[in-house]
């Protein structure tokens, strides 16, 4: 039976740990807010962007001249998972949440015989998937400095992306990341982003006439609408994070409570 001085000792060492809890969840609180505001200010234009790239597509899509973006490769072989994750842990099953559906892809995409590339952003899907599938890897975004997820992040990634297609490397590349429903609901989701899925649903239905033509009008907005896409998906992935460390450190703080009632006599 453990003596009155050790009780007292693991008291102080639980309440400690509520305190660093607890802080961590205020800061969570903090960086949700904004978080929240982006990832929600964001779809508008996501939305709208959508809709203008339907509305250019629907006279271009199955031309000759349909650009590489929208038409595709023409194969189904080489797929780019784009997955996305946090730089650090503490926040509950975010980060396994997208890895494990990222994962379920890449052993499905094995079993049909497709080639599978991995590019991760966020140091815990490098971590993760790394060990099992490291031949698979061509590369890492590193965004443990950056301190306020902007358009410019997203542009690189895109660019990146971009030169990639252009250079034969895949064919299809999807996003995996976490779409911010509350601080208690995170959807993994996953997303083509190359070849450009337009949706037709979207279109307005109104004809218009372009200067210049529909596929130059298309050759100019496409890349737009990938960096748009990444954008998008940063921003809800940040927010998601937030929400989940939120609530993981909310649990903790509670549990360190009901321990350390438990050990007062």
């Amino acid at each position: 039976m453990p003596s009155l001085k050790d009780l007292k000792l693991r008291i102080d060492s639980v309440k400690s740990t509520r305190k660093i809890t607890k802080a961590m969840q205020m800061v969570a609180a903090a960086k949700l807010r904004r978080a929240q505001e982006a990832a929600e200010a964001a779809r508008p234009y996501a939305e709208r962007m959508s809709a203008v790239m339907a509305n250019v597509a629907a006279t271009a899509q199955g031309r000759d001249g349909a650009p590489k973006l929208l038409a595709g490769t023409g194969a189904d072989q080489t797929h780019l998972l784009v997955v996305m994750t946090s730089e650090r842990g503490l926040c509950g099953g975010f980060n396994s949440s997208i890895v494990k559906l990222a994962r379920a892809r890449i052993e499905a995409l094995a079993r049909a015989g497709k080639t599978v590339k991995i590019l991760t952003v966020g140091k815990k899907a490098r971590e993760q998937l790394k060990r099992d599938h490291a031949a698979r890897f061509v590369g890492h975004v590193d965004l443990s400095e950056v301190k306020r997820l902007g358009y410019e992040n997203a542009h690189a990634i895109a660019r990146d992306l971009l030169t990639r297609f252009d250079a034969g490397e895949f064919d299809v590349a999807t996003l995996y990341f976490n779409t911010f429903k509350s601080v208690i609901s995170q959807i993994p989701t996953e997303r083509q982003v190359i070849p450009v899925k337009v949706d037709a649903d979207a279109a307005s239905g109104t004809l218009y006439d372009y200067e210049p033509d529909e596929e130059e009008v298309l050759r100019n907005l496409l890349p737009r609408g990938v960096a748009t896409q990444v954008f998008t998906a940063l921003l809800e992935n940040g927010a998601s994070e937030q929400g989940a460390r939120m609530s993981a450190m909310d649990n903790a703080t509670r549990n360190a409570g009901e321990m350390i009632d438990k050990l007062t006599i």
